[in-house]
């Protein structure tokens, strides 16, 4: 039997300027580590070049996606690289590193940014980056309906992407009045992001559209769940769910641990050049 995932809750995203270059709303708010987990935060931004100066992470594992523009990265592990529309880089910050994302001279960025926690056994990791070209993630066809699948698998077709905690990451574009449904392992907690478009989704036909998240009902271990998509304009999303950590956090800006003491710890680390700087 599967289970036909419903919608619990709608919110609409309010994008708020920071400065005359940088705009930003909260997808995921950070502080509700329970409602959102394995999550943290997700943040939609678009900026220009200079908005973000260098900063480390320890902790945690960021996954940027790229709405527009071309976004260059540099970091203390990996060296310099660029994205383009539709990729994604999944950085593992582990034990630590020191990163900068910077548009492109002249280019405007419109991205989002998603913080996925660390288990305990895994804070201290190796720090670890993949960057996902759109070109060359795995695509599941449907009539009506294109699936990429950056991270874990859509009805068989898998992703490459290595995970800590599993995550399945879709990018969906559904063209009008066509229907397709997401499988998910019923513990896996997550919602949607709509990009473009509008559409129903879930058991119960919710309605969202563009600049809305829609949350998952929850379910059991073991338990085969699908949400059920159908467009009514032309649809592009990205659906992100994961396995719940379940797991104490303490967080202070860029650093997500257990403890109040491994945060003074990740900040004495970092002012004494431990992260690779």
């Amino acid at each position: 039997m599967v289970i036909q995932r419903r919608i619990r809750r709608v919110k609409t995203v309010q994008m708020t300027t920071n400065s005359p270059i940088h705009r930003s709303g909260p997808v995921l708010e950070p502080g509700n580590w329970q409602e959102y987990d394995p999550f943290l935060l997700l943040m939609e931004d678009i900026f220009e070049r200079g908005t973000f100066d260098v900063h480390p992470h320890r902790g945690i594992e960021t996954v940027t996606y790229v709405i527009s523009g071309e976004l260059e990265h540099f970091d203390s592990k990996a060296g310099h690289g660029a994205l383009g529309p539709g990729d994604v880089q999944w950085m593992t910050a582990g034990r630590g590193v020191v990163h900068k994302e910077d548009p492109a001279p002249g280019s405007t960025v419109h991205s989002l940014q998603l913080w996925v926690n660390l288990p305990s056994t895994h804070k201290m990791t190796e720090p670890r980056y993949q960057n996902l070209r759109a070109e060359e993630m795995p695509v599941r066809k449907e009539e009506g309906a294109m699936i990429r699948v950056f991270s874990g698998s859509s009805k068989g077709v898998k992703a490459p992407t290595k995970n800590i905690v599993p995550v399945t990451m879709v990018e969906m574009t559904v063209e009008p009045g066509a229907t397709v449904a997401q499988d998910l392992p019923g513990h896996y907690n997550g919602f949607l992001y709509i990009l473009e478009g509008s559409g129903t989704f879930g058991a119960d036909h919710t309605e969202g559209k563009a600049g809305q998240a829609l949350f998952f009902s929850r379910h059991d271990r073991g338990e085969k769940t699908e949400l059920n998509v159908t467009a009514r304009e032309k649809l592009r999303l990205l659906l992100y769910a994961g396995e719940p950590v379940n797991e104490p956090v303490a967080a202070y800006g860029p650093f997500v641990m257990n403890t109040p003491e491994q945060i003074r710890e990740a900040i004495r680390d970092y002012q004494e050049g431990r992260f690779g700087q």
